[in-house]
């Protein structure tokens, strides 16, 4: 299928018609689960998503994590998550299993004369450095390899971004790539799961375009997934969402923990961040007390808030003219999985919606499971 033009908001686009069928494994976890019970749960529906036929032994694999700030889980990628993945790829014969990321620019700037901040530092604040080193893993931050550590990544044709997308030399250099997000608000995109954690690959040059040009954010995040390395090196991405961020973020905000917590887990990005993003709007509703869902806890709410959060990362990651002369951030309020203008550029990239297949792996599993399955049916 064609793509919308370049500057198409897919706001204004409907839905295409349903597209492939694509496993969604769930696994749940009630609340004050030990640790074990969480790792089970995770390896679980892990293994219901994909039989690990790509893994050959002695294959390198990259664990693309969300380490935005120091701040812990949910505000980054679980720990227990990381462990359980690490671990159960070695169980399965890789040989380099490689945790990474680089945070995000209120925490870590990147120049060609340097780095300000420390991705590395990060990880160990917020507790995932010692998952990575229990599981037995190598830990890898892109600023470590300086500013000549990327190569550009052509765009897809008649997209949205003007120049390749510059990401980390690691991803040409493993054999597979496994994404572990998470569950969380956003104060300038709306949410933040595996399709926005492809900004962490980029670097500042390219992070500046995506936040100067914000008329089409949200594309230009879907857009990300779709380079060729991701196309042809992504096996697996899984979240788990036993505590969910439901207002503000991506650093700080409500932190919901459901009665019963959830493992989301696909082959396919954009599958697993339908259900992903409906769980988030779940919690957001129903585990979230009302005051915490009003201004000013949640933000994202009012437009303005939105593109001036946007313009100050401009700032930060440029100059102050640059913040003045960004594009207006296309903010719309999202009621449902179905009014995301990411997902709903990526349905279009794909060619159609995706027809999720759900698989229920524990029995604890069966409510939340419900809910996502009615959140994710296409709208008549």
């Amino acid at each position: 299928m064609g793509s919308p033009a370049q500057g198409t908001n897919s706001a204004s686009l409907p839905l295409p018609a349903i597209g492939k069928r694509e496993t969604v494994s769930v696994s749940g976890i009630t609340r004050g689960s030990s640790r074990q019970t969480i790792h089970n749960a995770v390896r679980l529906a892990a293994l219901a998503a994909t039989d690990f036929a790509w893994l050959k032994r002695g294959d390198s694999v990259f664990i693309k994590v969300a380490l935005n700030s120091g701040h812990p889980y949910p505000a980054t990628t679980a720990p227990d998550a990381v462990f359980a993945i690490a671990t159960l790829l070695k169980e399965k014969g890789a040989g380099r299993v490689i945790v990474g990321d680089m945070s995000g620019i209120e925490h870590l700037k990147l120049t060609p004369e340097g780095a300000r901040g420390s991705s590395r530092h990060l990880m160990k604040k917020c507790g995932m450095a010692n998952a990575v080193e229990e599981a037995g893993a190598e830990a890898h931050f892109f600023e470590e390899a300086g500013w000549n550590g990327f190569y550009p990544e052509e765009p897809v044709a008649g997209g949205n971004w003007k120049s390749p997308l510059m990401v980390p030399n690691i991803l040409r250099e493993v054999d597979h790539i496994v994404l572990l997000p998470r569950c969380g608000r956003h104060i300038i995109a709306g949410c933040t799961l595996g399709l926005k954690a492809a900004v962490g690959y980029m670097c500042t040059d390219t992070r500046l375009e995506y936040h100067r040009d914000a008329a089409t954010l949200q594309e230009k995040t879907a857009e990300a997934n779709f380079i060729a390395v991701l196309r042809n090196k992504q096996r697996l991405a899984l979240t788990l969402a036993d505590k969910v961020l439901t207002t503000l973020g991506p650093d700080m905000g409500y932190v919901a923990t459901p009665e019963t917590g959830m493992v989301i887990a696909s082959p396919s990005v954009v599958a697993h961040d339908m259900a992903s993003f409906a769980w988030l709007l779940e919690n957001l509703q129903n585990s979230t007390p009302a005051i915490r869902r009003a201004w000013p806890s949640d933000p994202y709410q009012l437009p303005l808030v939105a593109r001036i959060a946007n313009r100050v990362v401009v700032w930060w990651l440029d100059r102050p003219l640059a913040a003045f002369s960004a594009e207006r951030f296309g903010h719309q309020p999202i009621k449902t999985i179905w009014d995301d203008r990411t997902l709903n550029r990526a349905f279009h990239l794909l060619g159609g919606v995706p027809q999720l297949c759900f698989e229920r792996v524990n029995r604890e599993a069966a409510e939340p499971l419900r809910l996502l399955m009615d959140a994710t049916h296409p709208p008549a």
